[in-house]
């Protein structure tokens, strides 16, 4: 080579190195968003492979299906320009026109702002490994399968515009709602929804955003400064701990929040995760049960766990079943083994997750490949409604929890809905 042309080499190596760097810096970001807006939890079946889709979403109408977003050019997004993909993240319009339904919580992700979005668009299409995996339909049938309603629900409720931060509010509690209310879309499940499944509020202007919300048989719960069923108790190093580790000393994670746990929010920076806390803390209190605020009495209930009479069955079923792992004082171990007195769970006026929980108990959390010792067992084939019934009935009665009695029939009903999803 001709010594005259090496310092030109040697300049575009440096600039074909520095560009290749920021495109590797790029894709990392993109990856850590997408770890914060917890994509792989949704977009994954069982044992399926990662983005390729396919996990059953329960509806209203019936069940969806969440589709392929590998970059794959036939079945995925791999066709997908950067426009296309930030509107279909925003307002819920795939490439070819049709509209998605609302269970992609593109009303939070709305708030995405450019920066990210040009991240994410870069991580889906250079960091992801395509997968050829055809999109299943929804599991109904014509007339509810027509889109063009959508359009109707889009003008009504999808409010558009990125995330501004808010005038008084310092730079962690932005950073904080920007995550909770965007990317982390944690009103698509802690909110109510209305009669056409729209989150009743989209920020913390609204009094019923994040008091809680049922979906897929589970009760998502307030996170709102509500003392009883929601974080009035918890500080905000106690969210934080729920946040990184699924587990604290007033609840631990289960249903659909331990896919969060696993996936999202335990992979992202300290600095996230306490502006997240921070922000949840800012609540004030809504919703709840209506109850006074809880304080802890254990009175009656260690005798009646020591030597419970024959005719009570739930706490001779809590004795056999419970007990060894939630304590004769309802304690529990925690951060291991959840206490159930004052619960913010337990307190909640909708027993959904209570008996959802019972019947069929819970996943692992997952922390750094090492599964969390003692998951609750699964009890739905070793109890009956009745049984089940009977020891939430006592569970929500002891220790001063105070929160109505548990039906059989309503243990009947979440058995039949689990046991058809599984």
């Amino acid at each position: 080579m001709n010594n005259a042309f090496k310092p030109l080499f040697a300049v575009l190596f440096a600039f074909m190195s520095t560009a290749h760097a920021a495109d590797d810096a790029l894709v990392a970001r993109g990856a850590y968003l997408a770890k914060a807006g917890d994509c792989v939890a949704c977009h994954s079946a069982p044992r399926g492979k990662p983005l390729a889709g396919g996990l059953p979403m329960m509806t209203p109408m019936g069940a969806i299906y969440t589709t392929n977003i590998t970059p794959d050019p036939d079945t995925g997004i791999g066709r997908y320009t950067e426009e296309d993909f930030a509107r279909a993240l925003r307002e819920g319009v795939a490439k070819d026109g049709h509209n998605l339904y609302p269970a992609m919580p593109y009303p939070s992700y709305a708030k995405i702002n450019d920066e990210d979005m040009h991240a994410l668009y870069a991580y889906f299409m250079h960091g992801v490994t395509p997968v050829r995996q055809v999109n299943r339909e929804p599991g109904f049938k014509w007339p509810l399968t027509m889109r063009w309603p959508l359009k109707l629900w889009n003008a009504v409720f999808l409010d558009k515009g990125i995330y501004r931060s808010k005038a008084g509010q310092d730079v962690a509690w932005n950073r904080g709602a920007y995550l909770i209310q965007g990317l982390g879309h944690c009103g698509s499940c802690h909110t109510p929804r209305g009669i056409a499944f729209q989150e009743k509020g989209l920020d913390e202007s609204s009094s019923a955003y994040l008091t809680g919300g049922v979906l897929d048989n589970w009760f998502a719960s307030n996170l709102t400064g509500e003392h009883n069923t929601g974080l009035g108790r918890w500080s905000e190093q106690d969210v934080a701990t729920f946040l990184k580790t699924g587990a604290n000393a007033h609840a631990s994670a289960f249903g659909s929040m331990t896919s969060v746990i696993n996936n999202s929010t335990q992979e992202l920076s300290d600095a996230d995760i306490g502006a997240m806390a921070r922000y949840l803390k800012s609540l004030p209190a809504s919703g709840g049960n209506g109850g006074a605020p809880y304080s802890y009495d254990p009175k009656a209930t260690r005798v009646s766990l020591t030597r419970p009479a024959a005719s009570d069955s739930g706490a001779r079923v809590y004795t056999a079943y419970c007990m060894h792992c939630h304590g004769v004082d309802g304690h529990g171990f925690a951060p291991m083994l959840a206490p159930l007195a004052g619960n913010p769970n337990v307190l909640e006026k909708d027993p959904s997750s209570l008996i959802n929980v019972t019947l069929n108990g819970t996943e692992d959390i997952v922390l750094h490949g090492v599964p969390a010792p003692y998951p609750m067992p699964r009890y739905a084939p070793v109890l009956n409604d009745q049984q089940i019934a009977d020891v939430l009935t006592f569970v929500r009665g002891a220790w001063n929890n105070n929160t109505p009695a548990v039906r059989p029939e309503d243990v009947a009903k979440m058995r039949k809905a689990t046991q058809a999803a599984r």
